[in-house]
């Protein structure tokens, strides 16, 4: 795979030694804020968003290859990572107007690519919530915005990282979603990762939770609706698809979980080149760094945090492939 020497560069910066990402996502707003304040008000809204994510940044995102964060809460903690640590930063504004139609994508105020890249980011990450059943107008302004942000990306040279989420535009049953999601997964594999937008690196969701696969009924929300021959197949049709290096995101499932999944997922024979975990690693941390404090949190991070993600990075370890073996193919921009 042939990039230009920046982009090279920041996904170098947000690998390990051995070309795969081990990224912590510490870029999460509304739902951290909400969450924080479920437990407390011992601090503000404001002030508890950006304390989390400075000792989640000094703690996990230090012990990770790299760590997304925001521009909107997230300056402080990057003072936080040591010089070797790859930053991505999101540039996309937290959640979606539920007063419009079709979850359009909107940017963060006051950021250009251009500034963020001179505030010191690796990479950029857009999230686009996406489905193929979603009237054509709004799925059509989707790709301007992606391709919008792929050259700009290209313009300053800087790794552009697309997040396409899957949701719902039928307002179908729960189980019909589901039945039909691995078609809208592949469906981003083949399209986000063609040329004309410009993306460098795919962060997706699995085609299938691990808790709707048979055989994993040891989970309380164990909801199988797939055999473990037919999961397998959407994995590796998806990993198939892609003709970029695409890393896993956790999508809010549980540490175990997570790492049952990244070897559900070796087993599948998909070629994943990494990850991109939040909440799997530092959720149960809320309620402590809200109700018992910065030193209580700091020590939750140092040893259960800590734990939750050496379990995590153990899996990728054995489980993803290096970016560099996973396209054969020169890829010139």
């Amino acid at each position: 795979m042939k990039l230009s020497s920046g982009k090279q560069r920041g996904l170098e910066l947000i690998s390990n030694e051995n070309h795969v990402i081990l990224a912590t996502a510490m870029d999460q707003r509304g739902s951290l804020g909400k969450m924080i304040q479920s437990y407390t008000n011992r601090v503000s809204y404001e002030e508890g968003i950006s304390q989390f994510k400075v000792e989640v940044s000094e703690v996990l995102g230090n012990a990770s290859s790299s760590l997304l964060l925001d521009p909107e809460y997230g300056w402080d903690a990057t003072k936080k990572l040591n010089a070797d640590k790859g930053l991505i930063m999101a540039y996309e504004k937290t959640g979606y107007d539920a007063n419009e139609k079709g979850r359009l994508p909107n940017l963060v105020d006051f950021y250009s690519v251009q500034d963020l890249a001179a505030k010191g980011a690796s990479a950029i990450k857009l999230l686009v919530y996406y489905d193929i059943k979603e009237k054509e107008k709004y799925n059509k302004i989707k790709q301007a915005y992606i391709k919008r942000v792929g050259d700009e990306c290209k313009q300053n040279d800087i790794l552009f990282i697309l997040e396409p989420v899957s949701y719902d535009a039928t307002e179908g049953s729960k189980n019909e979603f589901l039945k039909r999601k691995p078609e809208i997964i592949e469906f981003f594999m083949d399209e986000f990762s063609k040329e004309e937008y410009g993306v460098d690196l795919l962060k997706v969701e699995v085609p299938v939770s691990i808790f709707n696969i048979e055989g994993y009924g040891q989970y309380a929300n164990s909801q199988p609706i797939f055999s473990r021959e037919e999961a397998a197949k959407y994995y590796k049709n998806c990993s198939d698809k892609s003709r970029i290096p695409f890393i896993y995101l956790s999508g809010g499932v549980t540490n175990e979980q997570f790492v049952d999944t990244l070897y559900f997922a070796k087993e599948a024979k998909s070629q994943f080149c990494g990850i991109l975990c939040g909440r799997a690693t530092w959720k149960d941390g809320v309620k402590v760094f809200a109700e018992a404090g910065d030193e209580a949190f700091y020590e939750w991070l140092e040893s259960t945090g800590k734990n939750n993600l050496n379990k995590v990075k153990e899996a990728v370890i054995e489980t993803a492939t290096p970016w560099t073996e996973f396209a054969k193919t020169p890829v010139v921009r």
